[in-house]
């Protein structure tokens, strides 16, 4: 590229996936393509108070107190959606009123190129270009394993997926199979390197003779982490626990109190952006199927045993996974006492699901979305 090219990555902080697929593609492409300059905004930082209470916390609390709720509007709203609809028409006009300072700050930074790792933005953008008021492409990352048919939206450049059988209900859903790349979801740069196991051990204090678990989520059903990091520490007198407690103060304090009991056989770690670390040294990983984290695990061959997914898109998530054999799911806290060490009794196992992780990983998403979007805008700034 002779100019200097920038590309807009549009992100919403509900849950953190969305924003860590966008800072992925930012992260990546300073060494990947120097001559892109990628910008990264939130959404939620340019839509009003009243718009972003409703959308985070009601989302938040349906999935917290009523997730068969959840479920259940999730699989209703599941198709492509008919423009003409009475419902579609007020979430629009809601939307729209709502975030007049997001499409305000699109046009002060003037970008050449948009990509969404969230389908509020698409839709927004999608209805300025049909309507002549924004001539920009535009693009979408699925951050899921499914696509769900909010993701669907008119007049986008591209599509980027997980996998195959997302592309095939995207083209059921009507768009172009030129559109749609299978790039995997997009990670930080620390997961597609190689990790110095010997080297984070020493870090983290950790055996790595001794089989080790990452604990990255409690989940709801399966009891607090607390409960689930004591049942697991007398299940197997050998195991090493890495508990992450993330930004929960007192979860972490409580965790600490607990290691030192364990004979070091805890490591209690509060908020980190060095997860891929834990991982290297880690056997298996106990998680909720979010698509970012599994992603990560995928990318480091790191075997799952995932735990009360979200109804809706972690299930689908979840499925995916156990399909292909890089997972098993515990029902609940006795269920995962079980799996835990049937795995751990079960090297041949946990070996056959670290090689099915690594033969479904796509460690390198980011640098192919950067690698389509800069060929496409190249493309339009030479269009001879």
């Amino acid at each position: 590229m002779g100019k200097k090219r920038k590309l807009l990555v549009i992100s919403v902080s509900i849950g953190s996936g969305h924003v860590r697929a966008a800072e992925a593609i930012r992260k990546t492409a300073l060494r990947h393509c120097p001559e892109l300059d990628v910008v990264h905004l939130d959404a939620m930082d340019y839509v009003s108070g009243a718009f972003r209470k409703a959308y985070k916390e009601s989302y938040l609390k349906i999935i917290e107190r009523h997730p068969s709720l959840w479920g259940y509007m999730f699989s209703k709203s599941d198709r492509a959606e008919d423009d003409d609809s009475k419902m579609k028409k007020v979430r629009l006009a809601f939307e729209r009123l709502s975030s007049r300072a997001l499409m305000d700050e699109i046009e002060r930074v003037n970008p050449d190129g948009v990509l969404c790792t969230h389908f509020l933005p698409a839709g927004l953008i999608s209805r300025k270009i049909r309507k002549g008021r924004m001539k920009i492409p535009c693009w979408v990352q699925v951050t899921d394993f499914d696509v769900h048919g909010l993701w669907f939206q008119h007049r986008m450049d591209g599509y980027f997926v997980a996998c195959e059988e997302a592309s095939w209900k995207l083209e059921a859903f009507g768009i172009d199979p030129s559109n749609i790349h299978i790039t995997g979801i997009p990670i930080v740069p620390p997961f597609t390197m190689a990790q110095d196991k010997e080297a984070c051990a020493a870090e983290l204090g950790i055996a790595l003779e001794k089989p080790t678990v990452l604990m990255m989520s409690g989940g709801e059903g399966l009891g607090d982490m607390l409960t689930l990091t004591e049942r697991m520490l007398k299940a197997d007198p050998l195991c090493q626990i890495i508990a992450l407690a993330g930004k929960n103060e007192a979860l972490f304090l409580a965790l600490t109190r607990l290691s030192e009991s364990s004979g070091g056989r805890l490591i209690p770690m509060g908020f980190t952006n060095t997860i891929e670390r834990m991982m290297a040294v880690s056997d298996i990983a106990v998680t909720k199927p979010g698509g970012l984290t599994s992603s990560e695990c995928l990318a480091m061959a790191l075997p799952m045993i995932i735990i009360s997914p979200i109804p809706g898109q972690e299930e689908r998530n979840a499925d995916y996974l156990l399909e292909h054999g890089a997972a098993h799911k515990a029902l609940d806290v006795t269920s995962l006492e079980h799996k835990l060490k049937r795995l751990m009794d079960r090297p041949d196992i946990m070996r056959g699901m670290k090689e099915k992780a690594g033969q479904i990983a796509r460690p390198d998403a980011a640098a192919h979305v950067l690698d389509i979007v800069c060929e496409a805008l190249e493309r339009d700034a030479d269009p001879s």
